[in-house]
């Protein structure tokens, strides 16, 4: 660039057309300046003892800060370049350059569509040529309280900064010769930005900060200074009050027995509830990237405990939570560990086969295995297969494939030095595939509002991380993610024995939430189109978790079937029907059709009775490790 080249910057230009804005209604923004002024008390109206206590504010705020960064002086620096906002900033700033800013004809439009904007919002108080219009044109839950809409001003701001998000977003589509993948990772980045720029996120522009900020006079903020430095002290943003939970009292309290250990799980027997039991018994493989006691938070929303109502015997496999000593695991590793839970599970019962389900990753997971024991003839050592929320072909996998670059893999690989990844790390890249609701909502509760935390047993789950081993994380995200080497036929080998999807014929029932996030209901379909038996899809209510836990009782949601042979996700939606509730009662329905033969629930059927050994009670040990 020569010093004659008067290029414009196209971040100038972005705001150059609100800088117009702000000067064509300076006049009308002097009595919204009034209007505010009355609201908040200036240090002249102030009576010497309310400046004091505010004094004592700030200096209680600059005391909890300067306490905390003396501490963190005499600690190595935290190593959480992988979650760096600065990373997704750069990225949309190398290709900025490409948007529509720099073009007349868009500044143009920008402008009058911007004008229009706020002559609208003004109109609605009155003011203004438009004076008379009656509703701001702009909806969004981040603003939904009335504060945000009763005064001109804080109309204003957040219907401006709606409005240019959706031009931001719109001019990521309109970039020309960006290649796919780019254009979504692009997308993401610009929504995570602009979701952080949120006015909402800024406490003098957020009107219910600053209400609460003079109804308590400031010890809201130094209630939220005392939790956001605790949470950085931690390294993990908090949701909610982890005193109320007790893990095998308040939680993970169904009553069973750990009858059997590895170096990478323990499996959890549970104790029947009904005279008689199914023969073939249930294995549940959940993630290890997250603890067991999803599927069993409390008796009202435990899947192990209503499953055992229904006359099952259910095992349970708790991961250990990777440490030094897992530096070597890989997914072969959890491969094997499935199979030998399954072949302890026949042998302590002495039967033939075993109901299965798999998880999120545990169900992927569950898939290799299904494929790997076809390929070896040992296929019926399963009698069915349930996948919750699985992926096996991640074409279609969502905003998690932005994080598979050879830049992110590297970064991951840097910050696990002792061969395991923190689980912090994972936990915060879930929050930020839903920034606004498991970040800022909760940056201006805890932080902003200085709210107590609730007890909310599904929010205590959700910070109870467990840490990955690198080696299997790196390659999952490599191998599966990255490159989609399991839909390939041979193109992975587990122990030794390439896998082949399209020879699994294991009866198989699959069920996806509709609203999932992590893994999305499209991509979860497309397992329909490699296993070659039976097999059943359904389509559940809400997301990765709450439409996996919603039991009967609760009566919330709805699921979809569709008994039709449909070859895409789009043709089950169009044809499928909707029943109300939960789909637990379909699955066991299913269930039971692929084997009703029922025992008697003696015996080992019961863990811990007179002459079995077991290893100790529910939830076992390594659910409680760090």
């Amino acid at each position: 660039m020569t010093g004659d080249d008067h290029t414009p910057d196209p971040f100038t230009n972005m705001y150059e057309g609100p800088a117009k804005m702000v000067q064509a209604f300076f006049a009308p923004w002097r009595s919204v300046g009034q209007q505010m002024s009355t609201a908040v008390p200036s240090a002249r109206a102030m009576a010497p003892a309310d400046m004091q206590h505010w004094v004592e504010v700030g200096s209680k705020l600059q005391g909890l800060w300067f306490e905390f960064m003396a501490e963190q002086a005499t600690k190595p620096q935290n190593a959480m370049a992988y979650l760096d906002p600065a990373r997704w900033v750069a990225l949309a700033q190398g290709w900025a350059r490409q948007m529509p800013f720099a073009d007349p004809d868009r500044q143009k439009a920008l402008w009058e569509e911007g004008l229009a904007v706020w002559q609208g919002v003004l109109g609605s108080f009155g003011i203004g040529p438009d004076a008379g219009q009656a509703e701001l044109p702009r909806q969004d839950r981040r603003f939904a309280d009335e504060r945000w809409r009763s005064h001109p001003a804080f109309a204003l701001i957040h219907q401006t900064y709606l409005f240019l998000a959706e031009r931001v977003a719109e001019m990521v589509d309109q970039i020309e010769g960006l290649p796919r993948d780019q254009r979504e990772k692009l997308r993401f980045a610009t929504k995570a930005i602009t979701d952080a720029a949120s006015p909402a996120n800024i406490p003098f522009l957020n009107p219910v900060v600053l209400e609460r900020t003079l109804e308590t006079r400031g010890e809201n903020l130094v209630k939220g200074m005392e939790h956001l430095l605790a949470d950085m002290r931690k390294g993990q943003l908090t949701h909610t009050d982890g005193s109320s939970f007790v893990l095998g009292e308040t939680i993970a309290a169904t009553p069973g027995k750990v009858v059997f250990e590895t170096e990478l799980f323990q499996l959890i027997q549970y104790s029947p509830t009904t005279e008689t039991v199914l023969e073939a018994p249930l294995v549940i493989f959940p993630p290890w990237i997250n603890r067991f006691y999803i599927l069993d938070l409390n008796p009202r929303k435990s899947f192990v405990r209503w499953a055992v109502a229904q006359g099952i015997t259910v095992f349970m496999v708790s991961w250990k939570s990777a440490d030094a000593s897992m530096k070597d695991v890989i997914w072969d590793d959890y491969v094997r560990a499935q199979m030998s839970a399954i072949d302890h599970i026949r042998e302590r019962l002495e039967v033939k086969a075993v109901h299965a389900i798999g998880y999120c990753v545990a169900g992927t997971t569950l898939a290799a295995t299904l494929a790997l024991l076809t390929r070896r003839g040992e296929a019926d050592k399963v009698r069915s297969a349930t996948f919750f929320t699985a992926q096996v072909d991640f074409e279609a996998a969502g905003d998690l494939l932005h994080f598979v670059d050879d830049q992110q893999l590297a970064t991951i690989e840097a910050i696990s030095p002792e061969g395991y990844l923190d689980g912090r790390y994972m936990a915060a890249t879930f929050n930020l595939l839903r920034g606004t609701d498991l970040i800022w909502n909760y940056v201006i509760n805890n932080y902003m509002l200085g709210e107590d935390y609730p007890a909310f047993d599904l929010l205590y789950w959700n910070g109870d991380t467990t840490n990955l081993p690198s080696k299997w994380h790196l390659a999952y995200l490599r191998d599966l993610y990255r490159d989609n080497r399991l839909v390939q036929k041979d193109a992975l080998s587990v122990d030794g024995t390439p896998l082949d999807l399209s020879l699994v014929q294991t009866p198989t029932y699959v069920q996806a939430g509709r609203e999932d996030h992590i893994a999305p209901a499209r991509s979860v379909f497309k397992l329909t189109h490699h296993f070659k038996g039976p097999l059943e899809f359904v389509l559940a209510g809400s997301g990765h978790i709450a439409g996996v836990v919603n039991p009967p009782e609760a009566q919330k949601y709805q699921y979809w079937t569709n008994d039709a042979k449909v070859l895409s996700f789009e043709e089950f939606v169009a044809g499928a029907t909707e029943h109300k509730g939960s789909w637990w009662p379909h699955w066991v329905e299913w269930l039971k059709a692929q084997d009703a033969q029922s025992v008697p629930a003696k015996g080992k059927r019961d863990p811990g009775g007179k002459g079995d050994k077991v290893i100790e009670n529910a939830p076992g040990r390594y659910v409680k490790a760090a």
